[in-house]
Formats: structure tokens, sequence, C-alpha cells
């Protein structure tokens, strides 16, 4: 130091000092994550020489701190070390210069064993050396725990709908960091669009699309918990159509105080479309039936189907042949015209709004009055800034058509009261009457056609009336229908509102041939049809006369279609193993035509619950519908049901725990009534179908071999621990180590790292100070794993091994333990290093007069470590005196004390150490006296550091003995005689 100083004095005097050259470097220490992408900073001022500078750089790893691993130069393609060669040559190391003096070093995809203390370096262009011409900074290389999850699915959602979506975002670095989290929203190749975003310091701030629906609290964005992030977009718009994910960044911040973001992860996305409001509107008109009698009830239901009803405005009004009945605004307050408001008051009339879109017209006890055409018109209304209300658009259905009948309901063919049967022999009836079916037994729902044939022995010389009717099993006779002479068709009483519909209908196929269709057959058109024909003929004065009746009939039997109906739910896979598929099948007895309509429901009861829930239904009209708490299904589920098939399959594809449990279908038997109204004849419900969703068998297998390692302390402890086998290519590994010592029953945990390559420091870690020699490291091969203890000490003794535990991720996407193996144990001893400290035994005599000076010698022939310390110490033995006494100590921090014997003596001003190299320490006695007399040796400690620094005794040796004697000169002696003689 006193030459550079020497040096410098004189340059400046000399007047050549012009610049000093100084390298600077980004400060450190960074925390960046593995797999991410960092630069470097360098810079260089005050040089000298060409104006482009040069750069190179080197590490020094935590592991030998002392030498230096040379990385990447911008001069020397050599430079690198091999273990750097590949990465330079591939580019993912390099060095980007930014200007002539300044420059960044670039490592893309970091890794673990890229931590470490970086070195600078700019080689010298200068005359003379003068300045610094490199520097240092830290690189912590952290596991990128960060992980943003959301479940990915697709939605249909109609304008003004609600959209809520909710994305875990978990991070287990241990360094201080802040989150940031946005939703975003991209349609296409479109870049994206932020639509709310929570930044590093906690502000809510939305992109210039979303930021006035922000402020007006149309767009959310709120933590649930500590992990959860929710967005909630109210009243959604068209323009909202896209696909929405989560992003998340890691930031952490530098120690220049700028925030750097180590990691970012994006969730997957959920497909969001928005359906536009449709402002049409169409009503519809509903009754039970068309035929009543007298004092029964009936109500007329007003149906208004639209988009987004609660927030538009309707009125309706009701009118009976066209008159008006009651009319209601918005308000939903019935106003009755004066006629229809009596009844009203009497409880016999009810105009109410049902919901939103239903509205009712309710007479509790019909008139015959009462028959006529009922209608509903409703109008749709627009609220104008002064609250008032005007007409849009109105809209009604068809009239419905009701006949209210006398109880007495039923019609009698009656002759005139001026008719008379002809007698008999005068005009005699040559008819007989043939009547036929397509089937005398038909399934429940299928049409009935007969046909009743009169065949006479001539021409025939009138006309014909047909009756129609069913004779039931109770021998209960019913007029089905009734063709006059005159060819006109009238309906029985029971069969009115049917044949209104078109499900009963006669009709003469030819002038002796009747036929009568019953369609959508039920259970209780089964009987003995007859056809009642009644011949007429006109008598001379013009009037129609009977010449006779014949009759004839066919029985008819109605299956019904619940008869044997069934349903047995079978699986060939009862336990499936995970991501696997299985398949379910639902078998409906007997097999139905295409056109019964059978709904199946299947119905699934998860492990550890008591209740069954809907999950899917195959309506009766072909469709599918979801339960309510079918979400996890819904993506991996399809129902199939082929046209004509009474076989409904559910295909499960990548099982997982949510679909283990028990499953049965449910079928309905439906029948479709000739009003088009429907009736659930009958439903059954199968046997339980138990379905086990297995884990996978594992494969995992860890590496048993036994270690016994032995070493010196401060060296490192290399620890390994192999999987040999795996389950799947793609399982995670947590890895525990433990070590295990003599005086302890269980293993203490050191260090773990978790699936997802997250660190967790263990309790001994922590109770004995490891956690900054702790070094661990996942092989690129995926089934290698190290653990190096660096610096190590005796206490780190013990027996080592590694836990493993295997992860797989699941169909849902989280990841579950799959097994677990324990590695054979590593017996790791470790030693102080062996005592090596030696001094000469040489004996000497010595002789010397009062007043000379002696020299005393110690000398270390050789030490356990360069690194040692020692301290000397000089003891006498006196005559008769056995106890040793010390004279002088030198301490390991070479501090110089006396001893008692000095004290005693007075040689505190007459002792005087030298050391002329190093282990040779000279100790004199000047000015002796006969009193210093005595047997003089040293004896050396040798002191070492121990790992942590704190320093210990390790070795002690005692020199060989010189004896020593001081004598007064001679009273006349004029020659002093010296003799000095020592045996080294």
């Amino acid at each position: 130091m006193k030459c550079f100083f020497l040096v410098l004095s004189c340059l400046a005097v000399l007047g050549k000092v012009t610049a000093q050259r100084q390298v600077a470097v980004q400060e450190g220490p960074l925390y960046r994550t593995e797999g991410s992408h960092i630069t470097i900073w360098c810079n260089v001022s005050g040089y000298q020489g060409p104006s482009e500078q040069n750069f190179q750089w080197s590490i020094y790893l935590p592991s030998a701190p002392e030498r230096e691993v040379q990385i990447v130069s911008t001069v020397d393609p050599s430079f690198p070390y091999a273990i750097y060669t590949q990465r330079v040559r591939s580019g993912k190391i390099y060095v980007e210069r930014v200007q002539d003096h300044s420059a960044l070093l670039h490592i893309t995809e970091l890794q673990a064993r890229d931590a470490g203390e970086y070195e600078c370096h700019t080689p010298n262009t200068d005359e003379r050396y003068f300045g610094s011409y490199s520097a240092k900074m830290n690189l912590v290389v952290i596991p990128d725990s960060l992980q943003t999850t959301a479940m990915p699915q697709t939605l249909h959602k109609v304008e003004q709908d609600p959209l809520e979506l909710t994305c875990e975002v978990v991070t287990e670095t241990f360094q201080h960091s802040h989150l940031s989290v946005a939703w975003l929203r991209q349609r296409g190749s479109e870049k994206p669009v932020e639509v709310i975003a929570l930044s590093r310091d906690f502000v809510l701030h939305s992109g210039s699309e979303y930021a006035q629906r922000q402020s007006l609290g149309e767009v959310r964005l709120d933590k649930l918990g500590s992990t959860t992030f929710r967005l909630t977009v109210f009243h959604l718009q068209p323009s909202d159509q896209g696909e929405f994910y989560c992003e998340a960044a890691e930031w952490v911040q530098d120690p220049d105080g700028s925030w750097y973001a180590m990691t970012r992860k994006r969730s997957e996305g959920t497909v969001v479309t928005v359906q536009p409001t449709d402002k049409e509107f169409t009503v519809r008109l509903e009754t039970e039936k068309r035929l009543y009698t007298m004092g029964e009830p009936v109500e007329f239901r007003c149906i208004l189907e639209a988009q987004n009803v609660p927030d538009r405005y309707f009125a309706v009004s009701w009118a009976f042949n066209s008159s008006l009945i009651a009319s209601m605004g918005p308000n939903a307050v019935p106003v009755l015209n004066s006629e229809f408001a009596h009844r009203e008051a009497k409880g016999q009339l009810k105009v109410a709004k049902e919901s939103d879109s239903v509205f009712v017209l309710k007479i509790y006890h019909l008139r015959q009055e009462d028959s006529g055409k009922y209608n509903c018109r409703v109008t749709e209304r627009e609220k104008t800034v002064t609250g008032e209300f005007i007409d849009k658009e109105s809209k009604r259905p068809k009239n419905i058509p009701i006949i209210v009948l006398p109880i007495t309901d039923d019609w009698v063919v009656k002759v005139p009261q001026n008719h008379q049967i002809l007698p008999q022999g005068h005009l005699e009836s040559s008819v007989s009457v043939e009547v036929a079916s397509n089937a005398s037994v038909v399934l429940e729902g299928e049409n009935l056609h007969l046909s009743c044939s009169v065949r006479t022995a001539g021409r025939p010389q009138g006309r014909f009336s047909v009756i129609w009717q069913l004779v039931d099993r109770q021998n209960r006779r019913s007029n089905i229908v009734w063709l006059d002479r005159d060819g006109t068709v009238q309906p029985g009483a029971s069969y009115w509102e049917r044949s209104s519909f078109g499900g009963v209908q006669m009709e003469q196929v030819q002038p002796s041939s009747f036929s009568l269709g019953i369609f959508n057959s039920r259970k209780e058109d089964e009987g003995q049809y007859e056809c009642h024909v009644t011949e007429w003929v006109r008598a001379v004065d013009g009037e129609w006369q009977i010449v006779g009746e014949r009759r004839a009939s066919t029985p008819i039997s109605v299956t019904a279609l619940e008869t044997g109906f069934a349903v047995t739910a079978i699986s060939r896979t009862p336990g499936v193993t995970y991501s696997d598929s299985f398949d379910l099948q639902c078998i409906i007895k007997p097999h139905y035509p295409a056109r019964v309509p059978v709904s199946v429901t299947w119905r699934f009861q998860p492990v550890g619950t008591v209740e069954f829930q809907d999950l899917v239904t195959f309506t009766r009209d072909g469709g599918v519908q979801w339960g309510d708490r079918s979400s996890t299904f819904r993506t991996r589920t399809a129902i199939e049901k082929a046209e004509s098939s009474n076989n409904v399959r559910l295909s499960i594809s990548r099982a997982s725990d949510t679909e283990a449990g028990k499953y049965q279908c449910v079928a309905e038997l439906w029948r479709r009534n000739y009003n088009s109204s429907w009736t659930r004849l009958a439903e059954r419900t199968s046997n339980l179908l138990e379905i086990r969703v297995l884990q996978p068998v594992t494969k995992l297998q860890v590496s048993k071999s036994k270690r016994t390692l032995s070493l010196v302390e401060n060296r490192p402890i290399q620890l390994s621990c192999s999987v040999r086998s795996q389950t799947s290519q793609n399982s995670h590994f947590a890895v525990l180590w433990y070590v295990h010592k003599p005086s302890d029953a269980d293993g203490k945990l050191i260090l773990k790292t978790t699936h997802s390559s997250a660190f967790e420091y263990g309790t001994y870690a922590e109770e004995e100070g490891l956690r900054a020699r702790l070094q661990f490291e996942r092989h690129v091969s995926g089934g290698l794993f190290s653990l190096t203890v660096q610096r190590a000490e005796v206490s780190d003794s013990g027996s080592y091994y590694c836990h493993v535990e295997e992860w797989l991720l699941s169909p849902n996407y989280a990841w579950y333990k799959l097994a677990e193996e324990v590695s054979g144990r590593t017996e790791v001893t470790v030693k102080q290093p062996d005592s090596r400290l030696k001094l000469s035994q040489a004996q000497g005599n010595l002789s010397v007069l009062e007043t000379q000076q002696v020299q005393l010698e110690c000398v270390v022939l050789n030490r356990t470590s360069a690194a040692s310390q020692l301290a000397v110490e000089w003891f006498v033995w006196k005559p008769n005196h056995p106890e040793r006494e010390t004279v002088a100590r030198l301490s390991r921090e070479a501090t110089f004390h006396y001893g008692e014997q000095a004290a005693k003596n007075n040689l505190k001003g007459r002792l005087h150490l030298e050391s002329p190299s190093s282990g040779t320490y000279r100790l004199f006695i000047q000015n002796v006296a006969v009193q210093d007399s005595g047997t003089y040796s040293c004896h050396v400690e040798e002191w070492l550091p121990s790992p942590r620094g704190v320093w210990y005794k390790r070795a002690e040796d005692t020199a060989g003995q010189t004896a020593v004697t001081v004598t007064r000169p001679a009273p006349k002696s004029t020659v002093t005689q010296y003799n000095y003689h020592q045996h080294m």
C-alpha cells in the first residue's frame, strides 16, 4: 500500500495522471428465478487507449468462493470454461455491447447453478495500471414457484348478464416480493386488452376500454382469502366477447430501488360468448282443453317470451269475443270492465300477473254463455324521461274457442214425432254390417283405424246414418262419433275435445263404407268398438223413414306403455385408473319405438355423501340438460342415445376422484296428448353402479444403496438421492432430506423441496444455522437430486437419507401424492484435521556470565495447517523447585505477556522477543543474573478456525530443554571468558 501511494504521488508530480480507470457493475444482490432471462450491466470510465473497450465475465461459485470460473468474453472466444462453452456457443449466454464503454451480460434460462458472485473485468488499454479494472456483484437464483390457475371453460352469456371468474395465484418464494394480478381479454390474434389489474403497489386500474365501467362499479376485482382473485363484470356487452384469462407477476425490489418482474404466469382461459339482447317478443295463449261443462273452472295463460323481460315494460289486455275483459299496465294492477268487474268482486273471476312472463285469466265457475273466443294482447311500452309510457309494439296470439255444455251433455239420436217405422213386409232392409280394424292389439300411442262396411243385396234404397260406440271392460257405453244421413259428423260429448284437436276422425269413404280413426291411442281406448248403422229411405210423402238397423263390433286391446317398463344400469369398468375413460349404459326395456318419448336422467352420489344429484338428463324431446352441480363433468362427459335405441350411454373421459361414487339412471315414460300437453306415465329407477377411481400403481423406486463418507471439516458433504424408476414421465418429486444423530430417536428435517420446486428449510437447518451452507440441485435427468453441506463441521456428522414423494397431476388439474419411499443412508463422519504439529527437541546447555545476554530459540518444525495460529509459552525449572514457572507468553493473536517468573526475577525490562521467520521464535534475556539460572523450554499450542470461524486448540507440543547457568565473573580476572555450546 505504501508503494502504491508513493507511485501515485510521483506520477502526480510528473504530471502523468490525467484519468483513473473505474469499472462499475450493477449493484447486487439481484434475486431472479430459474428459467428467467437476466441482464447485468457493466460500465468502464476514465480509461485511455481505444474508445471501444472489451469486457470479460467470470463467476465465483458459493462452493468455491476463491476460484474464478470464466464465462464469456468480448475479445477471446476461448475464454469460457468448459461448463459454459456450450451455452455461450448456442447464444444462451452472451454480451451485448450497448456503447463503446458499456455492455450487458445476458443469461437466458437461468439455472440454479448460475447463483454466485459475478465479476466484470476490463482488460487494460492504458500506458500503465492506474485505477480499478473489475467490479463484482452477487446473483441469487431462486426456484420459480409462482402458479396461476383458472378453470378452462366456455360460457354462453346474454347481453346484460353478469360474468364472474376466479383465479388462484400462489407463490412460495422465501424472498420478500410483491404480486401483481391482471385479468385480460383477447380475441383471436388481436392484442390482449386489460380488463382490470391489481398492481404490485396494491392499486386497482383498468385499461382504457374498461376504465369508465370500473369507475362506475361495473367491473370489479376482489381478493378472496390469500390466493383467490375474482373478476366480476356486471351487465355484459357484446363487445366483451372473447377469451378471459388472468396473468400474475412476482416482483422483487433491486438494490437500486427499482422493481423487477422475476416471473410471469398466465392461467388457462375462459371463452365467453355474449349474445345480443333480442328486442323481439312473442306471445302465446294456453288452456287445458276446449270443451267444458257448466260449473267447471277454466284458466287461460298468456305467456310472454322475450329476453331480459324484468328490465322491460309490458301491458296486457284480455278479450272475450272481441270485447274487453280487463287490462293491466306495467304496474300489474288490473282494470276490469263493468260486467266482469262485478263477477271479479264476487270471487268468480281473477286477472293476475303470475310472473314477469306469465299473465292469467281464471273463471272459477263457467256459465253456458261463457262459450266463445278468448284472447290476450301484449303491448311493449317505453318509459320516457318524464316518467310517462308510450306504446311501442303490440302482439296477440290466435283466439282460443271454448264450448260450455249443460250438465246433461250427451246427445241421443231421436226420431222425429212424425216419424214412423214402416210395417214389416212393406220395405225390408237388405243390409249387413262388417267391422274391421288395422290391429286387434295396439301399443298405447299407436293409431287405431277401423272400417265399417255396409253390404246390400241389391242397389241401396236410401241413406245410412252411422254411430261409432265404445263398450269398455266395465260395460260402459260411450258415443264416439255420429254421422247423420245428411253427412254431418258430430263427436260425442266425451270425444268433443279430442275431435277438435283431430284426435278422432270419422269419414264416409264410399257410400257404404265408413272409417273411424283414433289417433295417439290411450289405455282407456281399449274395449269393444261397435258400428251401429241405420238405413233410411224416403217415403212417398217425402219424409225419411227408418228401414232397419244393423250393428257389428270388434274387440281392440290397448297395451299400456308402462307394461314391463324397466331400466337397468350396467358398466364393464367398475374400477378405473386416473385419467382413464369409462362408460355407463342405461338399458330401457321393452324396446320402445322412436316415437315413444322417454327421458333418462343420470344421477350421481359422490363418495362420502348421502344425497344423489342430477348429473345430466336426456330429455324426452332429444335434448341434453345438465344438472346444477355438473360443472366438473361437462368438459369431460358425453351422453349419447341413438335415434331408435333404448340405450343411453354416459361416457366420462379422464376419470378422477371427482367422478368416483355411485351412479344410477332414472327413466321416465311420457305420452304426448292430443292437445300437445304431456303426461308422465311411469318412472323407473335403475340399480346402483359403484365406480371406483383408483390411483395409478406406483413404480417409484429410490436407490437403497448405503455409503460411508469420512472427511475433514471445512470440506463439503456431497449427498445424492437417485430415483431409479417412476410411474409417469410427468411425475414430479418432493424431496425431503433428513439427518439422524445417535442421540435422537428420529431423523431431523434439513430441507424440503416440494413437487413444485419450492424450498422449505427444516427445523434442524434453522436450529443448527445450516441455511447459508446448504445447496440443493435437481439434475437435468430429473431423477437425480443432490444436497451439499458446505464447510462441514464435526457436529454435522450423522446418518443422512432422503425421503422422496411422487406427485402426479390429476385430471382435475390438482396435484396429488401417489407414493413415497426412503433412500439408503449415507453415514457421514466429519473429523478435525490430523495433528501434525512438531517442535524441535534439541537439548542444550548454556553457561554465561552475569550482565551478558541469553538467547533461547523455539523452532516449529511442522504444523497442521498454514492457516493455524500458534501460541508460544516459555517456562523455567529452578533448582530445588519441582514446579515450572512461566517466563513469557506470546498469544495466538501475537500479544506478548510476562509470566510470574518475570515478576519475581525482575525480568520485565530484560526480555525481548523476535520471530525472524515463520515458526521460529527467539526469546532474549538481557543483563542476566545468577538468579536467572534454570532449565528453559517452550510450549506451543496450535489453534485452528472452525467452519463457523471459532478458534479451537487442535494440538500442542513441548520443545527440548536448554539448561542455562549464570555465574559471576572472577574478581581479579582481566579476561572475560564466554563459553556457548548448544546442540540443536
